[in-house]
């Protein structure tokens, strides 16, 4: 569960930067980590870190009901 993996208040920040700054960050409800360069509405892609195919894009996660 992403809950304990990463802070909603990250997602936010991410899903912001995503929208209105320079930044594309996603993350892996595999193993919580940040991915770089991943499409706002990106959808399992592959996390850098763990391998598995859970990186969302944090307006995504948003959508998902992830954010805080």
């Amino acid at each position: 569960m992403i809950s304990n993996l990463i802070d909603p208040q990250e997602v936010l920040d991410a899903a912001e930067e995503s929208m209105f700054g320079m930044e594309s960050i996603g993350f892996c409800l595999g193993c919580g980590a940040e991915n770089y360069a991943v499409e706002p509405d990106a959808r399992r892609y592959e996390c850098e870190e763990c391998g598995e195919y859970a990186v969302y894009g944090a307006p995504e996660l948003i959508l998902m009901g992830y954010g805080g």
